[in-house]
């Protein structure tokens, strides 16, 4: 550590643990650049509270801590018995994501808080400048497993914040649906709120997220109003299936020494909701991977039946068939996308959800399918395939399956249905993570619960669901252009979505229809394009049928733009009504726009182009919902600016690149 700053830190730290008497005195912490701090305390009942300021600016009051056991709790009468203090600051290389690379720079407290019985409630804090992270260390009982009833981490407010939320309602959810704009104060009690929760600070365009990262071994949590009269949230962890009084049981003989660490609790922080955006902050409070040849991850673009109904006009019989799949295998080839996804009904008894037959055969094929042709026919076309698996027909098969898939030569997986997010689930997960990494396939989870970083310590773990996309347009009218600018700023934080973009069937809001077959999208068709840089996903599914793209404008603009980034940069945006996202793939930059239902002018500032000429290639709103303005221009060296246009539920996307 450096620096008076430090010095000063340290010196802080030494008083405040000498004696229990002057343990009242706060534990101070300050993130690297200063720009994030905490200050933990003991209040009169020996209750640790945390409290986080941004710039100085009280972020949460001092907020209790502690955890609820089997038969007690442990979050009183509690005592400063020690202090360790720590600087960390490495670099490392993602896989694929929105950087190349991650800087895991962060400055850390671990305190341990006994109560009169010796037992050590441990508190480690790190203290980072984009956010402030916490975990417990729980101690082992005197006998038995550790049991863990209840999470008694409290967030007070210092003012009735204004937050977006999605209220979840129930434990078993497959975490799809909106979020909301709702005052702190009208958080209630019932609420189930999913994470990430976030709230502007009203200070400026200042914003935070409660979040959580390095989930295993442990139960997720989510967030409810208190029933204290305090403005503020509580803790919910969600509860096993098999003995529900309890979220967390970890055998005797598996807890650590030094005791069990929980995930991270973590509060987002930035200057703009953008500043969220472009944070690596859940990934960096993963653990790095296990993974050392990483060459058989590769992201990309993939064709997919399912969404647009299985359509191909030029198959007799289009569905779940091999002419069917064969088809959609040449359209990918033809737009040079990467993969095909074969979605559910391949195998016998899939199906999904409350339909699910405990007879199903993920080892073999329909009969109307001929895997062994359509994987031939793939490879020799240069398309990878992936299939969808339904999880309950892999819990019990899994590293039979995956590696039966390894040897068919298939490239990645589509999980679904998993719905749910307990300490069990936790652990499916981080097992199905390992096995199709020793298989070398790739993963994309459905009805999967939101990301908590996963992907850093299993990259193949490539996208998930967890969000509420472009399937439910083929049965409602929720999926809305507020609804798409809302997302970017909600749950895209914690981890990549497989919204499924690329519709080309673009209607008015007022116009659209819900079909479950030949699905319309809300919103204009550069909309839709700009989705593929806005939305974060190293695998996109290019959701519509083979014949809508054929000669269509845009088209072309898919077959570009890639999926995984080395740099990332929010140049403009508001919660639920626009955005402007620039990310780089080697020296070309590429660059998303998207409005909400109210059309709009944009000024995009590309100040951070540098010195150069650039070629600039437009893709813009025209006169109707389907039309695509598409020009191409050379920006000299002091042209730093650029005027989008964008319609009602609008967009634009550009590609920039170095003038030769």
């Amino acid at each position: 550590m450096r620096g008076h700053a430090t010095l000063l830190l340290l010196l802080l730290l030494a008083v405040a643990s000498l004696a229990h008497a002057e343990a009242a005195e706060p534990l101070q912490l300050r993130s690297p650049a200063g720009t994030a701090s905490a200050s933990l305390t003991l209040d009169e009942a020996g209750q640790p509270r945390l409290s986080v300021s941004w710039r100085d600016e009280p972020v949460l009051l001092p907020s209790p801590l502690g955890a609820q056991f089997a038969d007690d709790r442990l979050e009183r009468d509690l005592r400063i018995t020690g202090t360790r203090t720590r600087e960390h600051d490495a670099r490392y290389r993602f896989v694929a994501g929105k950087a190349r690379e991650g800087r895991d720079h962060y400055r850390e407290l671990e305190v341990d808080l006994a109560d009169a019985q010796g037992r050590t409630l441990g508190l480690v804090l790190r203290a980072y400048d984009d956010g402030i992270a916490f975990r417990y260390r729980l101690p082992l009982p005197a006998q038995g497993d550790l049991l863990v009833r209840q999470d008694l981490t409290g967030y007070l407010f210092p003012r009735d914040y204004r937050c977006w939320s999605f209220n979840v309602g129930r434990f078993n959810t497959p975490h799809e649906g909106e979020f909301d704009p709702i005052q702190a104060s009208k958080i209630r009690p019932m609420h189930l709120i999913d994470l990430p929760l976030v709230c502007e600070t009203g200070r400026g365009q200042a914003t935070f997220a409660i979040a959580e990262a390095d989930l295993d071994r442990y139960a997720a949590f989510y967030l409810s109003g208190r029933g204290d009269g305090r403005l503020g949230l509580d803790t919910r962890l969600s509860p096993r299936h098999d003995t529900p009084e309890f979220a967390v049981r970890i055998p005797r003989a598996e807890v650590a020494a030094g005791g069990h660490l929980t995930p991270w609790r973590v509060l987002m922080l930035g200057d703009s909701p953008g500043a969220l955006v472009e944070s690596n902050l859940i990934a960096h409070l993963n653990p790095p991977t296990p993974i050392e040849d990483t060459s058989w991850i590769v992201p990309g673009k993939s064709a997919w039946d399912w969404w647009s109904g299985s359509v191909a006009p030029d198959v007799p019989e289009p569905g779940m068939n091999t002419a069917t799949m064969r088809r959609y295998i040449d359209h990918a080839a033809d737009m040079q996308l990467d993969y095909m996804l074969i979605d559910a009904g391949w195998y016998p008894g899939s199906s999904g959800g409350d339909l699910w037959d405990p007879s199903a055969d993920a080892g073999r094929t329909i009969p109307e399918i001929d895997m062994p042709a359509l994987l031939a026919h793939a490879r020799e076309r240069g398309v990878g395939i992936w299939l969808w698996v339904h999880f309950k027909a892999l819990d019990t098969r899994m590293d039979e399956l995956f590696a039966l898939y390894r040897d068919w030569g298939v490239k990645g997986v589509k999980i679904d249905y998993m719905d749910r997010n307990d300490q069990e689930m936790v652990a499916f997960f981080h097992r199905m993570m390992r096995s199709a990494a020793e298989h070398e396939l790739m993963l994309d989870l459905h009805g999967a619960y939101r990301p908590t970083g996963l992907n850093r310590t299993w990259p193949h773990f490539l996208t998930q669901e967890g969000v509420l996309g472009a399937e439910y347009n083929k049965w409602s009218r929720r999926v809305t252009p507020t609804h798409n600018l809302t997302l970017p700023f909600t749950r895209m934080l914690v981890g990549p979505i497989d919204y499924t973009p690329g519709g080309f069937r673009n209607t008015a809001p007022e116009k659209f229809e819900a079909s479950f077959v030949r699905p319309q999208v809300m919103g204009t068709r550069p909309h839709q394009l700009a989705m593929f840089v806005v939305y974060e996903s190293p695998l996109q599914m290019v959701a519509d049928s083979p014949d809508v793209y054929v000669d269509a404008p845009g088209a072309d603009f898919l077959t570009l733009v890639p999926t995984s980034w080395d740099e990332t940069r929010v140049l403009s945006g508001a919660i639920g009504e626009h955005i402007v996202v620039a990310r780089r793939r080697s020296e070309d930059w590429y660059v998303g726009a998207m409005t909400n239902e109210t059309a709009r002018t944009l000024e995009v500032d590309l100040s951070f182009l540098g010195d150069g000429r650039f070629e600039a290639t437009l893709w813009q709103d025209g006169a109707a919902p389907t039309d695509v303005r598409r020009e191409a221009r050379t920006l000299d060296a002091g042209e730093r600016a650029l005027s989008l246009q964008l319609s009602s539920g609008g967009g634009a996307a550009i590609r920039l690149s170095p003038a030769q």
